[in-house]
């Protein structure tokens, strides 16, 4: 099922001299993880800015096109109209606590209590909530004193708990250690896993191939091309539109350049292994 349809858009911030996004138009599935790849400043965190309704509720700007957000005309919705089915982490693991509470059963109980959620289905749904994350320990800490990859996990957790369809995460392991990404990328599996749809920014390439059932790739504003991740991080010319190509891909690369048959250009860990396994049998 769609979930988001946008066509022909086009947007400039209020500061902005020139367009930020250009005849952007794509479509969302339910269900999916779609992860935007491309140059820095290229407009992904604007996409993301649109598909959560921040544009044009908060940013105001000039915006043209048709978007379609769950069914409603972004136009004639309000902000508040996507705080439940739109969930959103940003790339600032320290700007995501609310710096309001003293333990991460508070943080996560934040958004239910302003829902107006009854205590008992509070405390049962956080209950739920820390066993599937498996943040058990981190309960009674202080979320300020947390580490930037549990203060993402207690952020992602304290959205999950609103049970939202949608979730977007705008480069959440930017400012990560490996452990905490991988952590992340657990989530992002988890969520995939209960059917949530989720939207990455992310430029850990390697794991946007192992994670992504779609990726788009952005430049300009624009999409300029999209597809599964062997459909497009085997290209050159993604890389040539100021993307990464997984370092699997770069290694089949070079092999072709010295003269070896290579079948399928890996773009995953363990396809690269059989590509190098085939090599060594056919000498």
């Amino acid at each position: 099922m769609e979930i988001v349809s946008i066509e022909n858009v086009n947007y400039k911030y209020p500061t902005s001299e020139d367009n930020v996004l250009k005849n952007l138009s794509l479509s969302l599935e339910e269900g999916k993880v779609y992860a935007f790849i491309g140059e820095n400043g290229g407009g992904k965190s604007t996409i993301c800015n649109l598909i959560k309704g921040f544009i044009p509720h908060i940013y105001n700007g000039e915006l043209e096109g048709d978007i379609t957000i769950y069914g409603k005309n972004l136009y004639e919705s309000k902000l508040s109209d996507f705080v439940q089915p739109i969930g959103y982490v940003s790339q600032n693991p320290f700007s995501q606590i609310t710096g309001s509470t003293e333990t991460v059963f508070e943080e996560i109980a934040f958004g239910l209590e302003n829902l107006g959620v009854e205590e008992q289905e509070i405390k049962k749904k956080i209950i739920e909530v820390i066993n599937l994350f498996g943040i058990q320990d981190l309960l009674t800490k202080n979320p300020s004193a947390l580490s930037g990859g549990q203060k993402q996990r207690v952020a992602i957790a304290s959205i999950y708990v609103m049970e939202p369809d949608l979730f977007i995460l705008d480069e959440p392991t930017s400012q990560l250690d490996p452990v905490g990404t991988l952590e992340i990328f657990s989530i992002v599996s988890l969520l995939k896993s209960k059917g949530k749809t989720v939207v990455i920014v992310e430029n850990k390439i390697e794991l946007v191939a192992e994670y992504a059932d779609e990726i788009l790739l952005v430049k300009n504003g624009s999409i300029i091309d999209k597809g599964s991740p062997h459909e497009l991080l085997s290209k050159k010319t993604t890389e040539e539109n100021g993307a990464f190509l997984p370092q699997y891909t770069h290694l089949s690369l070079q092999l072709q350049k010295r003269g070896y048959q290579i079948n399928k250009i890996p773009v995953l860990e363990n396809e690269a292994i059989e590509m190098i396994e085939n090599i060594k049998g056919g000498y």
